[in-house]
């Protein structure tokens, strides 16, 4: 856990108490600082009593006395309305923070990798930490689940990787990142931000708040989508942040990219192959290669280290357990978690690497719906419709004659998936939502934990059947 003793004698308010909220409240009240906490949720207040939290509702206290706001990620404060906490502190002078600032006020000597952008952010987030280790201590953290409060505390010779949200990013001030990697921008949280360009413009504040030092700091950003374009075109006019490209789509003349799975880096030779990307058994599909590039180009040009041992270090990483994480292979048919594909643009991913599908999708749903996914539809033998989005998906699916049941739950989808595949014994069961968790699980992680629950059990149940023939 981070050492946060220099906030002892402060007056800190945290609103929010989840995951993030629940981290910096523990953290400041473990050192003695006052802490003044609030949710608007009834059910996360009372999960706070039972920690020996007191919440104190922020809307009726002065914040005169406060010496700033640690506003937790998941709660909003300017759209889709303001938030009367966030305008009271506003209105009284009050900054609002991240706990990411917390850890970078506390922590000012450590490295500091930021990742964000819409799609792949923790597979690369996951990646950069695996890979780095093998050159110097590094701890991921950030919205890839890992609050970063509770990270070990690291000296000069230490990197923090930090998977930010948009959340995140439009928050933390004292955020002074060596690296960046921006992945890419589509439609995502619009809700959140009051349109596209709000999105953006929150996103592009991980820019914000560059290192005081000679050498400047390194932004990668993957230029295959144009806002993302048009970012790397702003940074490099502004001369601050050293631009670094990468594309999957076409050959640069600066930069990294990927044509037809192999990763090359333009040097002053020339093109320089680096790896064959259809060797890496975990990271399938171009979507991966992606992360991959803007992994490897980060390391590579904040650190220097030789292509061949980043190469290898990469090759063992292992995937997420929610990003098309194979959770089992039942009679040839491979059952994959998918968990963390909470828009229709995730889930294209996916639904790219592989055919003969038994599609679970459904939850909460984003902006823009299944918007995107036609061409993908030939590769769907059935989906298995679950959660709020499940009449709204069922109608987009009938317009394009894709046979579909109407489920309810994830243990009545995963059932009948599995029965229809078993039946083919080909192709795969996949969950891939194209929606958040939140109407029927806590987090996606927990709807992935109990996908794979679920398959374990269906896995048990035929080996019995096949020690009984």
């Amino acid at each position: 856990m981070i050492d946060l003793s220099q906030f002892v004698g402060q007056k800190i308010a945290v609103m929010g108490l989840g995951k993030t909220g629940l981290s910096t409240v523990l953290s400041l009240k473990s050192v003695g600082a006052q802490v003044v906490v609030w949710d608007d949720d009834e059910g996360a207040r009372d999960y706070a009593a039972g920690l020996g939290i007191q919440c104190t509702d922020l809307t009726g206290i002065t914040f005169d006395s406060v010496d700033f706001l640690v506003w937790s990620p998941g709660v909003p404060h300017t759209f889709p309305s303001p938030h009367p906490v966030a305008d009271r502190a506003k209105s009284q002078g009050i900054r609002m923070i991240s706990d990411i600032d917390i850890l970078s006020i506390s922590q000012p000597d450590a490295e500091y990798i930021g990742v964000t952008g819409t799609n792949g952010k923790s597979t690369t987030t996951a990646l950069i930490g695996h890979t780095l280790k093998e050159f110097r201590p590094t701890q991921i953290g950030g919205n890839i689940g890992i609050p970063v409060l509770d990270l070990d505390p690291m000296g000069a010779e230490g990197t923090y990787v930090l998977e930010m949200s948009s959340y995140q990013t439009e928050l933390s001030q004292f955020f002074q990142p060596v690296g960046v990697v921006f992945l890419n921008i589509t439609p995502d949280h619009l809700y959140r931000h009051g349109g596209l360009e709000g999105y953006i413009e929150a996103k592009k504040k991980i820019f914000s708040n560059p290192p005081n030092q000679e050498r400047k700091p390194i932004a990668v950003i993957c230029i295959d989508t144009e806002d993302c374009y048009d970012i790397a075109e702003e940074l490099e006019d502004d001369g601050i942040w050293s631009v670094v490209p990468v594309s999957t789509q076409k050959r640069l003349d600066k930069g990294v990219y990927v044509e037809e799975g192999i990763l090359y880096e333009m040097r002053e030779e020339g093109a320089t192959q680096i790896a064959d990307l259809k060797t890496f058994e975990n990271l399938h599909g171009r979507h991966n290669h992606e992360n991959i590039a803007c992994a490897y180009t980060i390391i590579r040009q904040i650190y220097g280290a030789e292509p061949d041992r980043i190469i290898k270090a990469m090759m063992s990483f292992g995937g997420l357990a929610h990003r098309q994480y194979l959770v089992a292979t039942i009679n040839g048919v491979q059952y994959v978690n998918d968990s963390k594909a909470t828009n229709a643009d995730a889930t294209a991913r996916a639904l790219a690497c592989f055919r003969h599908i038994q599609w679970i999708l459904g939850g909460q749903p984003k902006e823009g719906g299944l918007d995107g996914l036609d061409e993908y539809m030939g590769r769907i033998d059935h989906a298995y419709l679950i959660g709020e989005a499940a009449n709204q998906f069922a109608e987009w699916l009938s317009l394009r004659n894709v046979p579909f049941t109407q489920c309810g739950t994830l243990d009545v989808a995963v059932q009948k998936a599995h029965h229809a595949a078993q039946i083919k014994q080909k192709g795969v069961v996949l969950l891939s939502p194209a929606c958040a968790s939140w109407d029927q699980f806590k987090s996606f992680e927990h709807r992935g934990d109990m996908f794979a629950y679920l398959v374990s059990t269906l896995q048990k149940e035929e080996s019995k059947k096949d020690k009984t023939i």
